[in-house]
């Protein structure tokens, strides 16, 4: 007979009907996969073994996350920044150093080096960039205009020997290749369609033969036309001292041009640029050159007093987008 739950007090009032007839339980079985004796693992468990792999995935998101940082910082540092994996580009310098003159003209200054070119009548001297690490150098036409022979001094005080690749004195602008060198700093070209009035520069050269001075100021303007001789006994005519002859606004200065001239738009600098400049950087406030010094107006050839020479802020430079313009037909062995 069956058992109902009723009010008896040694009852358990949750116990299930009981009839003694009835067979007794099956003795526990474990489930398949676990441990005899002991309990099966649940289901909260299960859920809890994907914690660590999705705490790995944060982990690696965070250490992408700071690998990031790391890398940008490196850039900053290094002035590097990494394009994809089909190579680089180089800035100068770091932007957190973008117009510090003492940081450009450390990057740069290697780069640029003293020309002496050997004339018939004297020497003369002046400056030139460095765009190739094998040894061509972009300067001015005028500056090894009637040479004989050329020498080159790097910043490190190591002189080579440098023959005549091509010119255009169209555009006062040569190209030289020093003979035996490898491994040289290049300068980076920039973009002079970018310049306006106002931005700061920085002038490296040298000057009255002083390899390596560097000078600052701003674009005082752009577009000026300049005219400068066309002659390739220039040089000889200027007995070597480098006050290169030009016109501009309707003016000589340095001397005479003479007969034979050609005119090129210019950037306008008040940094300071004297005799032996020409053909040195003109550079921006990221570093890149932006223009070919070529022209500087200097009051000593009007002035008895020594306190009056040299520059007085009226410097030309030729735009470097004409200059790059211009390498093919001066690396193809052109002359005039």
């Amino acid at each position: 007979m069956t058992e109902s739950l009723g009010n008896d007090p040694q009852q358990d009032h949750y116990s299930a009907p009981v009839n003694p007839e009835w067979p007794p339980p099956p003795s526990y079985q474990p489930p398949m996969g676990t441990a005899a004796g002991m309990a099966p693992e649940l289901a909260p468990r299960r859920k809890r073994n994907r914690g660590p792999v999705t705490l790995l995935a944060a982990v690696a998101i965070v250490a992408a996350a700071v690998g990031g940082g790391t890398a940008y910082a490196f850039q900053e540092l290094t002035g590097k920044t990494t394009v994809a994996s089909s190579g680089t580009t180089t800035n100068v310098v770091p932007s957190s150093k973008r117009g510090d003159v003492a940081a450009i003209a450390a990057a740069v200054s290697p780069s640029v080096v003293e020309i002496n070119a050997t004339l018939s009548s004297g020497s003369s001297t002046g400056s030139g960039v460095i765009i190739t690490s094998s040894g061509e150098i972009v300067t001015n036409n005028h500056v090894i205009s009637g040479a004989q022979s050329i020498k080159v001094r790097t910043s490190n005080g190591k002189s080579y020997t440098a023959q005549v690749v091509g010119t255009d004195s169209s555009k006062d602008l040569a190209l030289i290749k020093l003979q035996g060198a490898s491994g040289l700093k290049t300068a980076s070209l920039g973009n002079s369609s970018g310049v306006q009035v106002g931005d700061t520069v920085v002038a490296i050269g040298s000057p009255e033969g002083l390899t390596g001075t560097v000078t600052s100021g701003i674009v005082s303007a752009l577009n000026r036309d300049v005219t400068v001789s066309t002659d390739e006994n220039q040089g000889q005519n200027q007995n070597g001292d480098g006050n290169w002859p030009f016109q501009f606004g309707g003016r000589q200065f340095n001397g005479d041009t003479g007969s034979s001239t050609t005119t090129y738009k210019a950037i306008q600098t008040d940094a300071s640029l004297n005799p032996g400049n020409s053909g040195g950087a003109l550079i921006d406030a990221s570093g890149n050159i932006i223009g070919i010094n070529s022209a500087m107006y200097s009051s000593s050839q009007q002035s008895s007093s020594s306190s009056d020479a040299g520059s007085i802020g009226l410097g030309f430079a030729i735009p470097i987008n004409t200059v790059k313009s211009d390498l093919a037909k001066l690396r193809s062995g052109a002359t005039g």
